[in-house]
């Protein structure tokens, strides 16, 4: 057996596995080929042809591996939400990869001001087209989905209120959580504290994006201040051991992103990633994709990335499948039945 035929039978494998992503950005999920379609449709000036467009919108192996090379990628994809259609599309498209990926339960994280920009919509409306594509797409491809609402550290303070208070009102239709992203390095949370801890007092959910490209006090920061119960990355919190004890205390759940952890510069190389020094202090972490499309990954990839690259046993994989769907934003009792459901199907 040659060794493409041997990756291809091990991906096969990690395919089957049932699986649960925590952390999955909307903006990062396009299909190339609809992005050349609505291109096409309103007439946006770009390549013609996949690849060229994918030079544009994704990783290369001769790209720099930097945050700031990483995010570039982000400011080509905004030229896509061009219409109600277009949302819808790429919503639904991004579901149904999901399930095509044997995901069965996925939290998929949405930045509205990013939806909203390029034709000005309105966020309100933005965050209803999200909600209902999600809702259509989860029940036609028979995957469990729930809704984060996003907001960047480089947005006005008055864009994330409205998000968050947009978010809040929904709660009944399927709108789970609130996320802080964007540029770690180079802004702070500080302004967004406020926000976080009113949104969490009416009912949603804290996810923060922290100790990415920022040291482990942001991670420290993010459990303490803001009571995040999820961290996006924070694969620098071993730079610190109070944060890691603090962390390990209150059972934080750490959202990790191997491939994209590589790509964005945050480690050297993937050989390099603490993803097992993480589990080894007692962490309790979560594999995901984080941008898929971007990292042109599937979650299939990253669990085959943590046992086949880094040498993660088989049964750690199993153990952080079923941490995902305890760490998820679901109610206790819902939660409950993901677990079973998962305990049942899980074979490894």
């Amino acid at each position: 057996m040659s060794t493409t035929e041997r990756v291809t039978a091990s991906l096969n494998m990690y395919r089957a596995i049932p699986k649960v992503e925590l952390h999955r950005h909307l903006e990062g999920s396009l299909r190339l080929d609809t992005m050349l379609d609505i291109a096409r449709q309103h007439g946006i000036t770009i390549p013609e042809d996949v690849l060229r467009l994918s030079t544009l919108v994704q990783i290369q192996e001769a790209d720099k591996f930097t945050f700031q090379n990483f995010l570039a990628k982000f400011n080509t994809l905004r030229l896509f939400y061009r219409s109600p259609d277009a949302i819808d599309r790429i919503t639904r498209e991004a579901v149904e990869d999901a399930a095509k990926d044997n995901v069965k339960y996925m939290e998929l994280r949405f930045t509205p001001v990013a939806l909203s920009r390029a034709e000005r919509f309105p966020l309100h409306d933005v965050v209803d087209w999200v909600i209902s594509s999600t809702k259509e797409a989860a029940a036609k491809y028979g995957v469990t989905v729930r809704l984060i609402a996003s907001v960047n550290r480089h947005e006005s303070i008055d864009l994330a209120e409205q998000v968050a208070w947009l978010a809040v009102e929904r709660l009944k239709d399927g709108m789970v959580g609130l996320d802080l992203a964007g540029n770690e390095a180079e802004f702070p949370y500080q302004p967004f504290y406020g926000i976080f801890r009113e949104a969490k007092q009416a009912g949603l959910h804290l996810t923060i994006h922290a100790g990415e490209w920022g040291p482990a006090q942001h991670v420290k920061d993010a459990i303490a201040e803001i009571g995040a119960e999820r961290i996006g990355h924070g694969v620098r919190v071993l730079e610190d051991q109070d944060t890691v004890e603090l962390a390990r205390e209150r059972g934080t759940a750490f959202e990790v992103c191997v491939t994209s952890n590589y790509q964005s510069g945050v480690v050297q190389s993937l050989e390099t990633h603490p993803l097992l020094a993480m589990l080894n202090a007692g962490l309790n972490v979560t594999i995901n994709t984080d941008d898929p499309s971007i990292s042109r990954i599937t979650l299939s990839h990253e669990y085959y990335t943590a046992c086949e690259d880094l040498h993660m046993p088989k049964s750690t994989l199993r153990e952080r499948v079923l941490a995902a769907a305890q760490a998820c934003f679901l109610p206790h009792s819902e939660k409950e039945e993901l677990v079973d459901q998962l305990n049942a199907d899980l074979k490894l």
